[in-house]
């Protein structure tokens, strides 16, 4: 005899009346079809996207920086910016993955591909703005930790920048093993299904000569359980290891202790705003509203509001260090700086205030929670904030040093800084549309492992012992 470790009153991770072929089919079929107008359209603007971005690096790399408006005080701007952002865009899905599975969460199972796939996306997106930052990226071999014959040239490993560049490195292998292992049985199911040899081959080598096995199963799922033991204190690391580019530095609203648990809750918030955004599209266009279900749709929006408060808080605290200490240049930054709403910058202070500690709050209400429309509207919302916050805390803090004399004119980025930008953009969706049509975006053989215990026709039958019990066993235990 043996109890169901699932309860009765959670709702079904699956729903519809599903086996286990209906459920290879459902999500083996758009692979298999021909995409429809929408996806060419989608697909055609980010490539649009990309080439202008490749244009506006071209510019930046064959002319210099100074295409950008980077000026005296503002060494850091859009560029560094949006590489905070990408990277914080990119936690949810190692989250999702890792310390989900970790404790043993069964509605990761719907969202978790998808979400790997836009963290390897967001990570690539991020990589390449501290390498055009340079201005010579043909330099760029000069970071790296190698013995040398060209004199004091040597990386500072004292440095959070070089620290950056092995954590985010790490981050974006696992996470690349990660999604790629779980891969691996529904390349071989897409394989067995193909109607064509060049789609078998293909699929073939990609499943690397899966079978099915015992052996190839208990393999996998050793693998699975330690990528995620590597990868869990990598989601947690990687983001306090680029709030330490601010918080190591002397500037009057940077060097602070909060930075590290912030920047890792603020990132996790961004993230499962941007895995929203994502999979709500994808579950209409691809019909997969019976997998993506509104119940992880407010699964993710308590992370959201859970961290937005998280957010929130720090935000507070901030305010009040710089009141208590009775630092004259931090009192600056934080209350004329920023929270002065006729500052050069005061829009961008108050305009993260509205995203990211206000407008979660909707999602204490359940019937809110579960609105698709309102939880994509909210998604957009929450991921301007976070660029607003990015932007905050670099720009305001430094576009006005100690001395007056060097007070510039008011920043704003060039077109080729916004290019490089939605070039990333460009680069994120080309990636994620082909990754949406050649690949399975719902891991098949995750949600079959958790079909009899929290599949809606399962749970409508099941009783509090297993099924597969006598009747008159399961009466007499009944009474």
């Amino acid at each position: 005899m043996s109890l169901k470790y699932e309860s009765q009153l959670r709702e079904p991770l699956v729903d519809g009346d599903k086996n286990y072929h209906q459920v290879t089919v459902d999500i083996c079929t758009p692979i298999e079809v021909k995409p429809s107008k929408l996806w060419y359209v989608g697909f055609y603007i980010s490539v649009a996207l990309l080439l202008f971005g490749v244009y506006s690096v071209y510019r930046e790399v064959v002319y210099g920086t100074g295409q950008w408006n980077l000026n005296k005080t503002v060494g850091w701007g859009w560029d560094i910016t949006n590489f905070v952002w990408w990277v914080g865009i990119g936690h949810a899905g190692t989250l999702i993955s890792a310390i989900l599975l970790l404790f043993r969460q069964g509605w990761r199972t719907g969202v978790n591909r998808a979400a790997e796939a836009m963290t390897i996306f967001a990570v690539m997106c991020a990589g390449q703005f501290p390498i055009f930052h340079m201005g010579r990226v043909w330099m760029g071999f000069f970071v790296m930790p190698y013995p040398n014959t060209r004199g004091p040239v040597w990386p500072n490993f004292d440095s959070p920048l070089m620290w950056d560049v092995f954590a985010i490195s790490t981050y974006f292998t696992v996470s690349l093993l990660f999604w790629y292992s779980g891969l691996l049985p529904d390349f071989a199911t897409v394989r067995d299904r193909a109607k064509t040899k060049l789609r078998k081959l293909l699929y073939g080598i990609a499943s690397f000569g899966w079978t099915g096995s015992t052996k190839h199963w208990q393999r996998h799922e050793s693998l699975s359980l330690v990528l995620a033991g590597l990868a869990t204190p990598l989601v947690l690391s990687v983001h306090t290891i680029v709030s330490f580019d601010f918080a190591t530095s002397v500037i009057p609203g940077w060097h602070t202790t909060i930075f590290p648990p912030y920047f890792v809750a603020g990132a996790i918030f961004s993230g499962f705003a941007m895995t929203q955004s994502l999979l709500i599209v994808v579950r209409k266009v691809l019909h997969l509203e019976d997998y993506i279900t509104i119940g992880h749709i407010e699964a993710m929006n308590k992370v959201i509001v859970l961290t937005g408060s998280i957010v929130g808080c720090a935000y507070l605290t901030e305010l009040f260090m710089a009141f208590y200490s009775q630092n004259k240049y931090e009192a600056y930054a934080f209350f004329y700086s920023r929270g002065n709403l006729f500052s050069p910058y005061g829009w961008s202070y108050w305009g993260m205030m509205a995203c990211n500690v206000l407008s979660p709050q909707v999602f204490w209400f359940r019937k809110l929670r579960r609105n698709v429309t309102l939880t994509f509207f909210m998604s957009i919302i929450v991921n301007t904030g976070m660029w607003f916050e990015r932007f905050v805390i670099i720009v305001t803090s430094i576009y006005r040093d100690y001395l007056p004399s060097s007070w510039t004119v008011y920043y704003s980025p060039s077109i080729w800084e916004v290019g490089f930008y939605l070039g990333t953009f460009g680069l994120f969706f080309t990636c994620f549309f082909l990754f949406a049509k050649y690949f399975p975006v719902i891991a098949t053989a995750e949600i079959k492992a958790i079909l009899k215990t929290s599949g809606e026709n399962y749970k409508d039958r099941m009783t509090p012992i297993e099924k597969e019990e006598p009747a008159e066993f399961v009466h007499q235990f009944a009474h």
